[in-house]
């Protein structure tokens, strides 16, 4: 169970509007009773859809008007000039201020690291924060970061990633000693850019609190080979959009093979259970979404076309990151690596 701690909520986000964040609190309230909720958006909107639930949302949920919301195809410089009047920005403010512990959006992903970084600012020893991501692995799962943020990186910001994202796994897999690796085209040591050359040099002389796996390829970060997979933006992305669409597409000749014949269609029912564990185990709902690592502040993107489902596993991401001291534990962790290993 959650300890007392408060959730600030961009209501206005995402492709479905403030009826999936509202659905979502009820599963989030159920699983975290001590927990309480700001919503920010239009009052109106949001007063008639908690109405419908009045009692399970009494003493927990207040709402704070916003005239606006940001659109999804907005660009950050606009949103970040022009819209300052929006519900994401006066979700971030509520966690500046220190009325909330984390915020959670399903809005444009651009704006709210924009707003992030103007309202939060960087964790001090940090040089720019990273998109992070949990995938499901044949072990358990893993992080992956950076997953867009930075599409250039140099060995500095990818020690930084490593940092991040250990802390991220010592708090939410509750792991002492995460294994990081850094994803490169070999595992041998001559292999790879200055930059992942460079990064692995500073991680192995450092006398941080995780496993040092060196380099891995690819098909190793599903394998379950590290529980934190690090690489630039660029290639984060492209890994992430290429994985989405093998699951879709394993999705589809699943479908199609069991519809195929009457033997096929009695084979699916008999594997039923079996199936739908698959189909549970590759459900991006249940992986938090996008985790905007390096702010001074819990900043959690849940999927833009999510349902009640996955932002509610969103909210879960962000309590258990807060309860878990991320933050904190990057800025000791970062203060462990020596300044000279960085320099050179």
């Amino acid at each position: 169970m959650a300890g007392e701690l408060t959730v600030s909520i961009d209501a206005m986000g995402g492709d479905a509007g403030p009826a999936v964040v509202v659905s979502a609190l009820v599963r989030s309230i159920q699983r975290h009773p001590a927990v309480k909720y700001i919503l920010h958006g239009d009052e109106t909107v949001l007063n008639q859809l908690l109405a419908k639930r009045k009692s399970k949302f009494a003493g927990r949920v207040s709402v704070r008007h916003a005239a606006s919301r940001v659109a999804m195809d907005d660009k950050p410089s606009f949103a970040l000039r022009r819209r300052r009047d929006s519900s994401l920005w006066h979700a971030i403010e509520s966690v500046k201020s220190g009325e909330a512990e984390c915020v959670v959006s399903a809005g444009n992903t651009g704006a709210l690291m924009a707003m992030g970084m103007f309202q939060l600012g960087v964790i001090n020893g940090i040089s720019r924060p990273a998109i992070a991501s949990v995938w499901p692995t044949q072990r358990g799962q893993v992080v992956v970061l950076d997953c867009g943020a930075n599409i250039e990186c140099d060995a500095e910001l990818l020690v930084d990633f490593a940092i991040m994202g250990e802390a991220l796994a010592r708090a939410v897999f509750g792991l002492p000693r995460p294994r990081v690796g850094l994803v490169n085209v070999g595992s041998e040591e001559m292999k790879g850019h200055d930059a992942v050359k460079g990064a692995a040099q500073i991680l192995r002389q450092s006398n941080l609190p995780m496993e040092f796996c060196g380099f891995i390829e690819g098909n190793n970060i599903t394998e379950g080979v590290v529980d934190v997979a690090v690489m630039d933006g660029f290639t984060g992305n492209v890994v992430l959009k290429t994985l989405e669409g093998t699951a879709k597409l394993i999705a589809f000749f699943l479908k199609g093979s069991l519809k195929r014949s009457f033997l096929s269609r009695l084979g699916a029912i008999l594997a039923s259970g079996a199936l739908l564990a698959l189909r549970r185990k590759l459900d991006p709902r249940a992986y938090g979404g996008g985790l905007m690592l390096g702010l001074n502040g819990i900043v959690v993107k849940a999927h833009g076309g999510t349902d009640a489902i996955g932002f509610a596993y969103a909210l879960d991401t962000a309590i258990e990151m807060v309860l878990g001291g991320v933050n904190n534990s990057i800025v000791a962790d970062r203060a462990g690596v020596k300044p000279e290993a960085v320099a050179s």
